[in-house]
């Protein structure tokens, strides 16, 4: 009888670890009715005195979930061995942005509310702030207990050819039209002339120009970055709207107006172009909608739930 008993608690215990390691719409509406609406506070307060802000977050949420999966490790300062000093994560940035909204929830709700559901939630807010779709986030991460600057090695990068970019997206179980769907993110937002050097000046094969690059769009690109000028110097993704979420930029990549070098890459593949193409039809899909399946399934990338990782008390350190 003692056997059998130790035998149900140990399944009782299995299945309500089973519940708990799925994430779900609306985790915290009990234990913190107000997390999400925290969260989109602070956000909104970042926008007021950023105007940048949105893509930063929206970033930011990429660049976690790439590596270890969507569970805050680019959030840890823990030195020189930091993930966040990889070279993939140059420029991102927004922590003091999800840092504010963990010291908050930790006042209301201390100890529940993980930083790494902070940044899909932060992330999903600044869409919708740059009049994007407005789409709930199934909830219920927990944050990771690794944080190490190696593991950041296999980022998608600008440069990397259509066929690699595909393999890194499929290593993480996101398929080419993923790959566009998040690459069109690139609406919002701005790049550094840092990383149009090597498609101005030194593409490869080659050397010289990306021969991609419309030659009545090339002087624009290299008025802004000129040779040996300022790396620094920032630019538009997505020209003529920035700020704004919306399909103009597969309209650009499309009409050969790509201004990243892998946004250009998606029409090298037929597939790809075919993706960008269907948004362009006359009873093709909708491209919001389409995009919020490809954020919501990234956001699930080897997330840690039940047991697994921890509740961080700061985001920016392990407990």
């Amino acid at each position: 009888m003692a056997f059998v008993m130790v035998g149900g608690l140990i399944f009782t215990m299995l299945m309500m670890m089973s519940c708990k390691g799925q994430l779900q719409v609306g985790f915290y509406s009990q234990t913190c009715p107000h997390a999400e609406s925290i969260v989109r506070s602070v956000v909104a307060d970042a926008l007021r005195s950023d105007p940048t802000m949105p893509a930063v977050l929206l970033r930011l949420h990429f660049h976690d979930c790439f590596v270890e999966g969507c569970d805050g490790s680019i959030l840890i300062e823990n030195g020189e061995e930091a993930e966040k000093r990889a070279f993939g994560h140059q420029g991102v940035r927004g922590f003091d942005v999800i840092e504010r909204a963990k010291a908050q929830l930790e006042q209301s709700c201390p100890g529940l509310v993980s930083c790494a559901d902070i940044v899909a939630l932060a992330a999903r807010d600044a869409v919708f702030m740059a009049d994007g779709p407005l789409y709930q986030v199934p909830t219920g991460r927990r944050d990771g207990l690794v944080s190490n600057v190696t593991l950041a090695d296999d980022m998608p990068e600008v440069s990397d050819s259509i066929f690699l970019l595909k393999d890194k997206f499929l290593n993480k179980g996101l398929t080419p039209k993923d790959l566009v769907l998040l690459s069109a993110a690139h609406t919002i937002g701005s790049t550094a002339c840092f990383f149009m050097t090597r498609r101005l000046y030194n593409f490869v094969p080659g050397g010289g120009t990306d021969p991609s690059i419309r030659p009545d769009f090339l002087p624009s690109l290299t008025n802004r970055c000129p040779e040996n000028g300022d790396v620094n110097v920032r630019l538009a993704m997505d020209v003529g709207s920035e700020q704004k979420f919306d399909i103009n930029i597969l309209r650009n990549i499309r009409e050969g107006l790509a201004v990243l070098e892998s946004d250009a890459r998606l029409s090298d593949d037929m597939f790809t172009k075919n993706v960008i193409d269907s948004y362009f039809s006359d009873f093709g899909p909708s491209f919001e909608s389409d995009f919020v399946d490809s954020i919501i399934k990234m956001g699930q990338i080897g997330v840690k739930t039940g047991l697994s990782g921890e509740i961080r008390r700061t985001c920016s350190s392990f407990n």
